[in-house]
């Protein structure tokens, strides 16, 4: 007996496997999905906005979390982030009052 590592050669006759369908083509075509999409580049926006207002190199430790009706919560990776987060968090909602961005509460979490 000859082994390989190949995966087994499909059977003629059998199913055809359909071709991926890309992300942006399957959150466009169901509705909870493109609301999430929605959300998710509403909060990459967001994080673009309010990097300026972040210390020195302290983005590569915080990143975008989930939006809602409430607010906007930022992902801190340890608590020492997060609470120089909190430090500005008056600061970063300001940045997002003044672009007309609504809420602008912002809420902090240390990244789990």
């Amino acid at each position: 007996m000859r082994r390989t590592d190949a995966p087994p050669a499909p059977k003629p006759g059998g199913p055809a496997v359909p071709d991926p369908t890309p992300i942006s083509q399957a959150l466009a075509q169901h509705q909870g999905l493109a609301r999430l999409g929605l959300l998710m580049q509403e909060s990459q926006r967001r994080m673009a906005l309010v990097a300026p207002a972040l210390p020195g190199a302290m983005t590569r430790f915080v990143k975008p979390g989930p939006i809602d009706e409430d607010g906007w919560t930022l992902l801190a990776a340890n608590a020492a982030v997060a609470a120089k987060l909190r430090q500005l968090q008056p600061r970063l909602e300001a940045r997002l009052q003044e672009q007309g961005l609504q809420p602008s509460r912002v809420r902090i979490k240390v990244q789990g």
